[in-house]
């Protein structure tokens, strides 16, 4: 990766940010953590397929977000956190770019159905495959809207423009 400059790292600082926000913002963090997730920020997701810098806005954002779960606490902010990392590593090794964004939310839903259906299955002792089919479930409907609104956005050059 090339070196960062101070554009780079402020708009990574606003995507982390932006990720916290759509997380614990009331009336959108009753619906970001636990067995049943349509966390909105997970729309970010599809940044590190245009640019991998992003993944680490993401990582960042996800860690923060995290430490506001209060049934899981600690374990939600090293589980939830490497569901992301794993998820935004993922997606940056994707071939072909032109055709392949509809891969963005099946990686999400799969990553995160596993690694945070686990942690429920563990931590608070749900049933494991309800916690897997809920969580990717959500998962890739909130993703798959994202990369919908991509789609169309990326064909703006200005703002396609952004994420480079």
């Amino acid at each position: 990766m090339r070196e960062l400059n101070i554009r780079d790292i402020t708009r990574m600082a606003v995507i982390a940010a932006l990720y916290v926000a759509l997380t614990v913002a009331p009336g959108l963090s009753a619906f970001a953590y636990g067995q049943i997730q349509f966390r909105v920020s997970e729309i970010l997701m599809l940044l590190p397929f245009y640019n991998p810098k992003y993944s680490w806005s993401l990582i960042v954002g996800c860690f923060i977000s995290n430490v506001f779960s209060g049934s899981l606490g600690i374990y939600d902010m090293i589980f939830g956190t490497l569901a992301t990392a794993l998820a935004c590593y993922l997606i940056t090794r994707v071939p072909n770019r032109d055709n392949m964004l509809w891969t963005v939310p099946v990686i999400c839903a799969v990553v995160n159905g596993f690694i945070v259906g686990a942690e429920l299955y563990f931590i608070l002792k749900l049933p494991f495959w309800l916690n897997v089919g809920s969580v990717a479930i959500g998962e890739f409907v909130v993703v798959v809207i994202g990369a919908i609104v991509f789609y169309f956005l990326m064909k703006n050059r200005n703002f396609s423009r952004l994420f480079n």
